[in-house]
Order: structure tokens, then sequence, then C-alpha cells
């Protein structure tokens, strides 16, 4: 699995593990070892490392059960005030990454009769203001969800979407403050306009996550997922995604939007 290193990726990574899987744990840093976890340098926006990772699975006599592709960065700014090579970063990580990672293993998955498990985001079913890099690569992930799905079911393999909503995580504060250093790049017009909003997202995005699921929660629902004997094709983690999707379902644009923008400004900052 990709992005293992700490909170929702390390917590899947040792559920699988003490359901008696041996784990690659696709890492970027510090690779410490549990029992039945293997950690994996991983950059899956670097070939080389994809490459290895494939070497390193052909040359294992086990067979592949699961890719779960979970790697992912957030990046929030306003679709205006976001610089160009920052929404190819976002796409890289969160969509080509995991396109490659899936190209270079499923030769072993289609032997095995295997499964992807592509870790979406309820923010791949709507999308927030200031999310549209995010969103966006997430919109796209469940896209090529479905098209693989399709392709590769009929010859046996599985391919699952996981919808997480909040998780309390690091992954949200280094979020903020990604969201803070873009901010105070904005020119004084762009921040005149969207000053107020970055804020009002940052602490719904703190709100978010403080009463989301917990890793290990999350990371044990993604676990349930890999196992499944008869997966369904969506699965959402925490009581937010859960309600969101629904909504997605039933209301207009229109509707919706005044939901989020209702929501959204609770958040405001007084003065604002």
């Amino acid at each position: 699995m990709t992005g293992a290193s700490t909170g929702m990726g390390a917590a899947t990574a040792r559920s699988l593990a003490a359901r008696g899987f041996h784990v690659l744990a696709g890492v970027r840093r510090d690779p410490v070892g549990a029992p039945g976890i293997e950690p994996v340098l991983l950059d899956i926006t670097d070939p080389e490392h994809v490459e290895a990772l494939a070497a390193r699975v052909a040359a294992d006599p086990r067979p592949l059960h699961a890719v779960v592709n979970n790697a992912g960065i957030q990046v929030n700014a306003p679709v205006e005030a976001l610089p160009l090579p920052e929404w190819r970063h976002v796409f890289e990580v969160n969509l080509f990454g995991h396109v490659a990672v899936t190209q270079a293993l499923l030769p072993a998955l289609l032997r095995t009769g295997g499964r992807v498990v592509n870790i979406s985001s309820i923010g791949g079913k709507a999308a927030m203001p200031t999310y549209g890099a995010y969103a966006g690569a997430k919109f796209a992930l469940e896209a090529v969800s479905d098209a693989l799905r399709r392709e590769v079911e009929p010859l046996g393999v599985r391919v699952v979407v996981v919808e997480p909503g909040g998780v309390r995580t690091e992954m949200a504060t280094r979020g903020i403050a990604t969201a803070n250093d873009l901010a105070a790049r904005m020119s004084p017009e762009q921040d005149q306009r969207y000053g107020g909003l970055v804020q009002a997202i940052n602490s719904l995005m703190a709100s978010g996550t403080s009463s989301g699921v917990t890793a290990e929660a999350a990371g044990e629902a993604i676990a349930k997922v890999v196992t499944a004997r008869r997966p369904r094709t969506r699965y959402t983690v925490g009581r937010d995604a859960a309600v969101l999707t629904r909504l997605t379902r039933i209301l207009s644009d229109r509707t919706l939007d005044r939901v989020i923008g209702t929501t959204v400004r609770r958040h405001y900052p007084k003065a604002a």
C-alpha cells in the first residue's frame, strides 16, 4: 500500500498485518518495520521507485492480494490564486501516481485475482470552496476507478473506492499550513476577495478533523474493504462522508451551494 508513513495509511497497514497479511508499506521517510509490515521507500511520482516496487512484488512467491492507493496531499487555495505548478503537483500525487502504481502492479493482480482499493475522499463527491485542485484530482480518481472496474472486473480483479470524511490525522494540519502559505502569496486584490474564505475553510477543516473518526478506525474500515469477500464498489468512512454523499444524490446543485455556503459562513472571522 502507498502512503503508509503515518495516519490512516499506517493504521491500515497495522490492521492488515494483524489479519495475517504481509504488508509492503510504501513510505517516503523513516522506514521502520513491524511484525508483518515491510517498509518500502516509495515516492509514487518517481518512476524508478514504482519500477522497484513492481520488481519487489514480482520477486515474491506470495500472491498479491491487493493494491491500496492511499498516498495523497491536501492543497487548498481559490482556483484563481493557486499557481499552475501547484495544480500539476496535486494531480501528480493524488491521481497520476496512483495510475502509475496500478499500471505497474496490475499484471500481478490479474494473475492472482486480487483487487485495487483507491482511497478517494468525500471531496471526490462534493467540491468545497478552495478545494478545486484537491477535489478535482479526487473526482478524476473516482472516474478512473469506474473505468478500471469496468475493464478488469470481467478479468477477475475487483476495484473499490473508499471515501473518508474527516479523519484525525496530520494531513489536515499540514493542509492548513499549506493553505496559509499559499494565502500569504496572494495578491492584495485576491486577498481582499478570498482572505476571509481561506480562514473560514481552515476553521471548518480543523473542526471537521477534530470531530472526525480516528486514524485507527479509518484504517480498520479500509482493512475490512481489502478483505471483504464481495466488496461493494464504494464505501464511505465517517458519518460526515455518509451524510454529504446522500446530499449530493438528492439535492440540486443550487441547493447544495446554499447548504455549503451556510456551513462555510459560520466559520468566517467575526470581523469579516
